[in-house]
């Protein structure tokens, strides 16, 4: 129920990836199943594709976090993490309330263990066909250098079992290459990860590295990875609004991603855009299915505890 289109959006993205997934994994939408099952007769769909959780209440995007989730126990995010926590759900996914969603997954599933502060991944297209994944881009607008650090772990095992990379390359964002390059919380950084054993750290990249082969996953702040998003994002609209059509900058496009996955909790948990579309939706339904086949959380568990 939550988004700029919901449910309609929700429950076409839905649609989309039933249609691509295979009939073990199963589909719960959790919010007004009279809707939902009303869209679907619309579209002519078996409304038995789904299973359906009723809910008779709505966190709206501007309400506080906190105390939504604690004044609306029957939203559909309150709901979703209920059943999270109870392991009846494998995953849960939303384009609700961003901070409702990072609230719920601390005070429900809660941060794995050992991980001081769980982040936001998201990936960019590499000029190879290949994809970076860049971490945090906005949970934690400030960080001390143990918290980046663990970024690098939580981002090197993304990169190794959903993105199935043998060996991933871990850079740290800087304004130069050299150590000594940077303010002091990069400086402090680069002296914990330049001898670290738990990921391969190739040293400081820049932001020319973003799209290149030099690294596999990019380290920095939420304040400083969340600009990039939003900048990377909007090469897509620009193109589109001049009326270009390249491949490579098609790949910049959030629907072809859908959404992005909180890192360093006990499940697995995808928050997707506002204003994400069915494409949107169906794609962050078979990112989800990728991440919950690889354990992420698991691997994640095993390297912290």
């Amino acid at each position: 129920m939550g988004g700029d289109h919901a449910p309609k959006n929700e429950i076409e993205g839905a649609i989309l990836a039933s249609a691509i997934l295979p009939s073990s994994v199963k589909i719960v939408l959790i919010g007004d199943s009279d809707k939902a099952k009303l869209l679907l007769k619309e579209k002519q769909i078996n409304p038995d594709t789904f299973e359906y959780i009723h809910t008779t209440e709505v966190i709206e995007m501007g309400e506080h976090p906190t105390r939504a989730l604690s004044q609306k126990p029957n939203s559909s995010i309150s709901i979703g993490f209920k059943l999270l926590k109870e392991d009846k759900l494998q995953a849960f996914c939303s384009a609700g309330n961003t901070g409702a969603m990072l609230v719920g997954s601390m005070f429900s599933v809660k941060a794995v263990p050992g991980v001081i502060r769980p982040c936001i991944a998201t990936v960019l297209p590499k000029l190879n066909g290949g994809y970076g994944l860049v971490l945090d881009v906005g949970t934690n607008a400030d960080c001390k250098p143990d918290v980046l650090y663990q970024f690098g772990i939580l981002g090197s095992l993304y990169a190794q079992h959903v993105h199935k990379l043998k060996q991933p390359k871990v850079g740290l964002l800087n304004i130069g290459e050299e150590p000594e390059k940077g303010n002091l919380i990069a400086q402090a950084t680069y002296n914990l990860m330049k001898d670290s054993k738990d990921f391969h750290f190739i040293g400081n990249v820049e932001g020319r590295d973003f799209f290149n082969d030099k690294t596999d996953v990019i380290v920095c702040e939420g304040f400083v990875g969340n600009i990039v998003l939003k900048m990377a994002e909007s090469f897509y609209r620009i193109i589109m609004k001049r009326g270009r059509s390249d491949e490579y900058f098609d790949r910049f496009n959030y629907e072809n991603y859908g959404g992005t996955p909180i890192l360093g909790i006990n499940s697995t948990v995808m928050i997707a855009h506002g204003i994400s579309s069915p494409t949107a939706f169906k794609n962050m339904l078979l990112q989800t299915k990728e991440i919950v086949e690889a354990n992420l959380p698991e691997k994640i568990k095993q390297v912290f505890n």
